[in-house]
């Protein structure tokens, strides 16, 4: 239940800004619009909590993942939360009464405030709206130095609410003021001062190496103190400043062990920054890494596990089997499938790691030559029945899903079922 507690929170942050709204009511001045005022200003606090707890995601804080079930459930939640605030701030323009005889400084600040959040946005939420594409180019860099501007607009619309003719509420105002503190708090860290707080590291490449024709393997070392400890399957976030390019911190799982002195993150050339980067990247450039985070851990699974991996998602598996020391504890079958031979990676590695140890068994597939793998054929390899196994998944987020719902299916329970969403837009 522990993971669940974050979300938890949330909602009880919500439901309690509600009833300080209804125990702590305003005063009535009397107005015909009195009601409207008072319901308007209820959502206006909820818009700014939910806003403030999606700021507060933002910042990435490595102590809450477990509270959330790692990095990639929180950015779901951060999604929610964005989505929800959003949906609640028309609600709020319809609902509270503008006076258009009587404009204050508040109603303009309100109008700025709104017309920003839904540019920023509504790029996310549907993105190939075609002059939606124009404000971020249809690019991840382009949507994330266009995101870095929501918090301006929070902290306007947050001033709107104070330089407009509003309600007599004192406890109420003074709550939500909390939530304003906090959302300003954790944007200004975000984009300005986590620098400071060691929350970026800086390394150097030293080595840049090209397993097949699409694929980067990048050697990372430490210029002083490397990122705090890190478990197999965790990933990280990385910039490469002296680049203009690649200077767009994005996030990359990694497939080195966490006993070698380096890190090394593997990456397939499949967007502009990885095109870029396969074709660019140089020993000796200079790289700032944030991390490490997520909890693909399949040391906390049962006895018995199946992995999944797809494509460049075998790289948390690597970082599993090169954390190996002969003496797995638990009983695996890995299936690896890439569509031509040419595509698989580290083959050599992975087949030697299974003969080093022996509960291991490795499954490479080919699907251009050996058919699409099925769970009535992993099914078959473990006897039969799956309902005791943990699955642990990585590759294209269809292929994982729909191997989710046949594990499912197959009466594999769905907390025995682990993945992680590399979606953080």
């Amino acid at each position: 239940m522990k993971h669940k507690l974050g979300n938890f929170t949330i909602i009880v942050l919500v439901i309690l800004t509600v009833l300080v709204w209804l125990i702590f009511p305003p005063i009535d001045n009397g107005s015909e619009n009195f009601t409207r005022a008072y319901v308007g200003e209820i959502l206006g606090s909820l818009l700014i909590v939910l806003m403030s707890c999606s700021l507060f995601l933002s910042t990435r804080p490595k102590w809450a993942e477990p509270y959330f079930g790692g990095l990639d459930k929180m950015y779901l939640t951060h999604r929610k939360t964005s989505t929800s605030a959003f949906l609640l701030m028309f609600v709020h323009l319809l609902t509270v009464p503008i006076s258009t005889t009587n404009l204050r400084l508040g109603n303009y600040l309100a109008m700025i405030s709104f017309l920003g959040i839904v540019a920023i946005v509504l790029p996310t939420l549907a993105p190939r709206i075609p002059f939606l594409n124009k404000l971020t180019g249809n690019t991840y860099e382009g949507w994330k130095k266009l995101h870095r501007f929501i918090g301006i607009f929070f902290i306007t619309g947050f001033i709107h609410s104070l330089t407009i003719k509003g309600l007599d509420a004192f406890v109420a105002i003074n709550w939500v003021q909390i939530f304003f503190i906090i959302g300003t708090a954790s944007y200004l860290y975000t984009e300005v001062f986590g620098q400071f707080f060691k929350k970026y590291v800086p390394y150097t490449v030293e080595a840049v190496n090209h397993p097949n024709g699409a694929t980067t393997e990048v050697v990372l070392r430490a210029k002083k103190d490397p990122i705090q400890k890190q478990r197999a399957g965790q990933f990280l976030f990385v910039r490469f400043p002296k680049e203009k390019a690649l200077d767009e911190s994005h996030p990359f799982t990694i497939s080195s062990g966490p006993r070698e002195d380096v890190l090394r993150v593997t990456i397939k050339a499949s967007g502009d920054f990885t095109r870029h980067l396969f074709g660019n990247l140089k020993a000796g450039m200079d790289a700032v890494i944030e991390g490490a985070y997520g909890m693909f851990d399949y040391k906390t699974g049962g006895q018995k596990q199946i992995w999944v991996a797809g494509g460049i998602g075998v790289t948390p598996f690597l970082s599993f089997i090169r954390d190996m020391d002969g003496n797995l504890a638990q009983d695996v079958d890995f299936y690896y499938t890439v569509r031509h031979r040419e595509e698989a990676i580290f083959v050599d590695e992975i087949e030697a790691a299974a003969k080093k140890n022996p509960r291991l068994k490795a499954h490479i597939r080919y699907s251009s030559t050996d058919g699409s793998l099925t769970v009535d054929e992993i099914m078959k390899n473990a006897g039969g029945n799956i309902s005791g196994h943990h699955v642990y998944m990585c590759g294209p987020l269809p292929m994982v899903q729909a191997f989710e719902k046949n594990f499912l299916e197959a009466k594999v329970p769905a907390a025995n079922i682990h993945y992680e969403e590399f979606n953080f837009r």
